[in-house]
C-alpha cells in the first residue's frame, strides 16, 4: 500500500514516516529544499512543493491515503504572505488533487489554532466554531485550510481533519519552536517565564492517532488530538526533573514581558535566532484554553496520551544521543 505524505521532513512528519514505514508501507514524500529529516529513510522522494500542482500530482499518483502535513508556523505573522500561501492556497491544491487521484483518504492535520479560544473557562471540543477576523494570521489560514478540506468532503472527497494542540517529544531533529525552547530550558537561556502556559501531547500519540485515522474516524469529522495542560513554570520543573538541570523559575507579569517585546525582537534580530515571546506567542501562552477535550479521538481513533514528565526524559534522551547536549 502506498501512502504520500507532505511536511514529511517536520517533527510530526518525519516521525509519521518511520512509523508507516515499520508498518510496511510505501511511502511517497514531497520533499522542498531539504531532506534532513528523512534523508536515510527508505521513502520515495518526490521533489516539489505544495504550492505545484504538477508536483502533488506525481505524489498522489497510485497511492491509496495521503497525510497532509506541510505547514508556514509562524508566531510573528505573515510578513511575506507565505503563511496565507502555504497553509489556505497549498492546501486548496492537495484537496483538488485528491479528488482528481480519487485517493480513498485524505487525512489532514489542522491545528487547535483554528479555533476560536473564547470562552477559556468553557471546554473546547469539535464543535466550537472555528476562528473568525480577530485571529493572527496562522490561526486564519488554518481555518481556511479546514473550510476548504470541508467543502471537498460534502463534495465526495473522503477526509479526516486532525487538529492537536502543542506537540513535543523525542525525534526532532530541526528542532522546531517547541524543541528549541526545551533545550534553552535545559540550558538555563531565558532570563524568566511568564505567566500561563499550553497544552502539550507527545509527538508519538500525534502520530499513532493520525494512523488510525487511515482506517477509523468518521469521514468529514474533525478530531482534537491534545494531551494536558501546564504552565510554562510546570513545564520549567519537568525539564529540571527530567534532567537534573538548573532551569529557570521566576515569572515575571504579563505586562512585563508585553512592555519588553521591542527589546526582545531587536535582541533576535541581532542574535540571528527566533523569539520565543512574541505578541501572538505571549496571548496564546495566556489566553489558550485550559479545556480541551479529545474525547472524541479517544472513542473513535482509539487515540492515548502519555504523561508529559515521559515525553520529557525521552526527548532529552534523544538530545543528547542526537548532540544537542553534552
Amino acid at each position: 500500500m502506498k501512502i504520500a505524505v507532505t511536511g514529511a521532513n517536520g517533527h510530526v512528519g518525519s516521525n509519521l514516516c518511520k512509523a508507516l514505514l515499520l508498518k510496511g508501507y510505501h511511502v511517497k514524500a514531497l520533499t522542498h529544499k531539504h531532506t534532513k529529516a528523512i534523508k536515510d529513510l527508505p521513502v520515495e522522494f518526490i521533489p516539489g512543493d505544495i504550492l505545484d500542482k504538477d508536483s502533488i500530482r506525481i505524489l498522489m499518483q497510485d497511492v491509496d491515503y495521503c497525510f497532509h502535513l506541510a505547514a508556514y508556523i509562524s508566531i510573528k505573522g505573515d510578513p511575506n504572505g507565505m503563511v496565507w500561501k502555504i497553509n489556505a492556497d497549498g492546501t486548496k491544491n492537495i484537496v483538488e488533487v485528491a479528488l482528481e487521484q480519487q485517493i480513498k483518504r485524505l487525512i489532514h492535520f489542522s491545528s487547535i489554532h483554528a479555533f476560536q479560544q473564547h470562552p477559556t473557562d468553557k471546554p473546547l471540543d469539535e464543535t466550537r466554531p472555528l476562528v473568525g477576523s480577530e485571529g493572527f494570521a496562522y490561526d486564519l489560514s488554518k481555518a481556511e485550510g479546514e473550510r476548504t478540506v470541508h467543502k471537498a468532503a460534502a463534495n465526495g472527497l473522503d477526509a479526516v481533519i486532525l487538529c492537536p494542540t502543542a506537540i513535543i517529544g523525542p525525534d526532532d531533529p530541526e528542532p522546531g519552536l517547541i524543541g528549541k525552547a526545551l533545550l534553552e530550558l535545559y540550558h538555563n537561556q531565558i532570563p524568566a517565564l511568564v505567566p500561563g502556559g499550553y497544552n502539550w501531547v507527545d509527538v508519538r500519540d500525534v502520530v499513532s492517532g493520525a494512523i488510525n485515522a487511515m482506517t477509523m474516524g468518521r469521514a468529514g469529522e474533525k478530531y482534537l488530538l491534545s494531551g494536558t495542560w501546564y504552565s510554562l513554570l510546570d513545564l520549567s520543573r519537568i525539564v529540571a526533573k527530567a534532567t537534573g538541570a538548573k532551569t529557570p523559575q521566576t515569572v515575571m507579569p504579563m505586562w512585563v514581558a508585553k512592555l519588553g517585546l521591542p527589546f526582545i525582537t531587536m535582541y533576535s534580530r541581532i542574535a540571528g535566532v527566533e523569539p520565543l515571546y512574541t505578541k501572538e506567542s505571549l496571548q496564546i501562552i495566556s489566553e489558550g484554553n485550559r479545556f480541551i477535550n479529545n474525547e472524541k479521538a479517544r472513542r473513535e481513533l482509539d487515540f492515548t496520551t502519555r504523561e508529559l514528565l515521559v515525553t520529557v526524559q525521552d526527548a532529552f534522551t534523544w538530545f543528547q544521543d542526537n548532540g544537542y547536549i553534552h
